[in-house]
């Protein structure tokens, strides 16, 4: 059996761990297992209890800085020997130990999970430590062209794509459990709008916000349903009470029932500054719902004729139009739409797992 390193800042239900961990459930566990290195801190990881069920291990390191980050990496690895490859999703800090992996025999995968940055010097900091890793990993991933081109420039076209698969099967449109759901939040006869994501600057809430306020306004049977978490969070509520919309946001937290959530919603609605390629679309899509995107997103996501774009120059008021115009009447099974684009998790399991059998081969 083979163990793999994954490398992450976090192992909460961010884009890129949800799509590890759908991985990890389907691949074949008497070859393969993961092991996770995480930022330490005080409270439980998400996913944490789940990954030790699977047989995975975490261990949770404290930030240091340059030299000490070295250091630390290096009596990991001399401990570890079974970890021959590490694949790196948490690019910000990896030039401070990549070479260190490289000079103990160690693989080193370097995966692009974002096409983008919010434009702040913290941003343009990391972008510029990530520079030198399209030259020393051994193998460059990306979740989609964008991301490959955005992280590793004129080297993008050997990056591999492996694409942000999901597990199709729970996302299959169900009347039930939408009745269910909306009358579980006394939405039964509400225009329900939806978002999935982290309260970060990527994901544009603020925007988001806006656009709502005009959709309420014009339709003030609509509410607004937001799943997540996130440092921007708190924010997003203020702006809420100053659009005095407070009793139309419902804030659901971090969700394990992600795919309930969305058969309730009548538009899936997504005006993001960058991404990498954002698996909640393709999930929204799997679940029969139109989604209203901005035009900053990779067209690798547009899988069906239920996606469509809009430019962020455009004013919210007209983001509202659309998306009245936009909200899905009849639901139907997309299953084996997003299968043929290749965004089942089972065929993308299949062909990593023939990836890291090949690495030394």
């Amino acid at each position: 059996m083979t163990r793999i390193l994954h490398v992450f800042a976090s192992l909460d239900r961010g884009g890129a761990e949800s799509r590890t961990m759908d991985i990890y459930r389907k691949i074949d566990k008497s070859k393969f297992q993961f092991d996770f290195v995480v930022n330490e801190r005080q409270q439980e990881y998400a996913f944490e209890r789940e990954i030790k069920s699977l047989g995975g291990r975490i261990f949770p390191l404290p930030k240091r800085k340059f030299f000490a980050c070295k250091k630390m990496w290096h009596e990991l690895l001399t401990k570890h020997t079974e970890w021959q490859i590490i694949h790196i999703h948490h690019t910000s800090n990896a030039i401070a130990y990549i070479d260190t992996a490289k000079s103990l025999g160690r693989k080193t995968i370097v995966h692009s999970r974002t096409a983008g940055g919010d434009g702040s010097l913290k941003s343009y900091v990391k972008m510029l430590s990530r520079y030198p890793l399209r030259r020393k990993a051994n193998y460059l991933f990306a979740c989609s062209k964008e991301a490959a081109v955005w992280m590793f420039g004129k080297h993008s076209a050997k990056a591999h794509v492996i694409k942000n698969a999901i597990d199709i099967s729970p996302f299959a449109y169900s009347s039930e459990t939408r009745d269910f759901i909306r009358k579980k939040h006394d939405i039964c006869d509400k225009l329900v709008i939806g978002h999935v994501g982290r309260f970060s600057p990527a994901k544009n809430h603020g925007f988001l916000i806006d656009i709502f306020a005009q959709i309420h306004k014009k339709f003030p049977n609509a509410v607004l349903l937001l799943v997540g978490d996130g440092s921007l969070k708190a924010d997003i509520e203020r702006r809420v009470n100053e659009n005095n919309l407070e009793d139309f946001v419902i804030f659901t937290g971090v969700r394990t029932d992600v795919a309930d959530l969305l058969q309730a919603m009548d538009l899936f609605l997504f005006p993001s500054l960058f991404e990498g390629l954002p698996g909640s679309v393709i999930e929204a899509q799997a679940a029969g719902l139109h989604c209203l995107i901005s035009d900053t997103i990779t067209n690798e996501v547009c899988i069906t004729n239920l996606v469509k774009t809009l430019s962020l120059g455009l004013p919210p008021e007209k983001w509202a139009d659309e998306a009245l115009a936009f909200t899905t009447k009849n639901r139907r099974d997309n299953s084996q739409l997003i299968r043929d684009a290749g965004f089942d998790v089972g065929d993308v399991a299949q062909k990593l797992s023939e990836f890291y059998c090949n690495i030394d081969n």
